[in-house]
């Protein structure tokens, strides 16, 4: 299957908005993992970025993975993009 790489920003105060989220969020992304669709994700250093590696049938897939995520649905990620990737090694 192919990969994609999701990358998206994430609202400012992020730690404090995400809080009533968190754990559903979380929950989600468990499933997501335990499916095997989702390889990796985390926020940068800094808060302002999250990204993620998933093993997808398609692009359309991961958009509605992203689109379904507490995160996006309450604000706490602001946008996204994701793109085809080519794992080279």
């Amino acid at each position: 299957m192919p990969k994609y790489v999701m990358w998206g920003a994430c609202c400012e105060d992020v730690v404090e908005k995400r809080s009533p989220y968190r754990q559903a969020h979380l929950d989600g992304l468990a499933a997501q993992k335990a499916a095997g669709i989702l390889i990796t994700i985390g926020p940068t250093q800094d808060l302002t970025q999250v990204f993620a590696l998933y093993d997808a049938e398609n692009e359309d897939t991961v958009r509605r993975l992203v689109e379904a995520d507490p995160y996006w649905q309450n604000g706490i990620w602001t946008e996204y993009n994701v793109k085809e990737w080519i794992q080279a090694l």
